[in-house]
């Protein structure tokens, strides 16, 4: 039997669903700060990131900004590591002030040491899950109808995969369809 993996390791394959557009990083961090059970302290914050909380934390220096503007926006791993520092530490009691002071202070691998160790129990308890997933196995998709001659393709180990999540995009991209009268 293989050693365990280090929760390090276990936190840095996550790269490989990177990059995302905002509300694919909240949904990514959503599902791992659900696990850990992270709540936040603050009654005024709340436990699972959203699209929208990714731009204002953006906005407020608390997330590097991301590659490109708009929709075209992409977040990479350092973007899912701060997004998982700044749930972790609301959960401590540490004010969003606070969290910007320490985000500029912290070097990357410190973050990244930071996260891992936080989220140990739930990377630790998921890896054998992973693992079942080898991957040289073909990836499994789910189709989702969204229109006539237009589908949604989620692979089905994709964090975006959770049912509540596929309806949200199914349903959001018929109403940017319905506003562009291609429907």
């Amino acid at each position: 039997m293989a050693p365990p993996e280090s929760p390090l390791t276990l936190l840095r394959a996550h790269a490989r669903h990177a990059p995302w557009n905002a509300r694919g990083l909240a949904s990514h961090v959503a599902a791992l700060v659900d696990a850990a059970g992270v709540r936040p302290t603050n009654a005024s914050a709340r436990a699972a990131p959203s699209a929208r909380a990714v731009r204002f934390y953006v906005a407020n220096k608390l997330l590097d900004r991301p590659e490109g503007l708009g929709t075209s926006a992409t977040y990479n791993y350092r973007h899912f590591l701060q997004l998982l520092s700044i749930k972790i530490r609301q959960r401590e009691g540490v004010t969003l002030d606070g969290i910007r002071k320490e985000m500029r202070e912290l070097t990357g691998d410190a973050l990244e040491r930071r996260v891992a160790q936080f989220l140990a129990p739930v990377l630790v308890t998921a890896a054998p899950a992973a693992a079942a997933h080898d991957d040289t196995r073909p990836a499994s998709w789910r189709r989702v109808g969204i229109a006539d001659g237009i589908e949604l393709h989620v692979r089905d180990d994709s964090p975006a995969a959770v049912d509540d999540t596929v309806v949200a995009l199914r349903e959001a991209l018929r109403t940017a369809l319905g506003r562009t009268e291609i429907r």
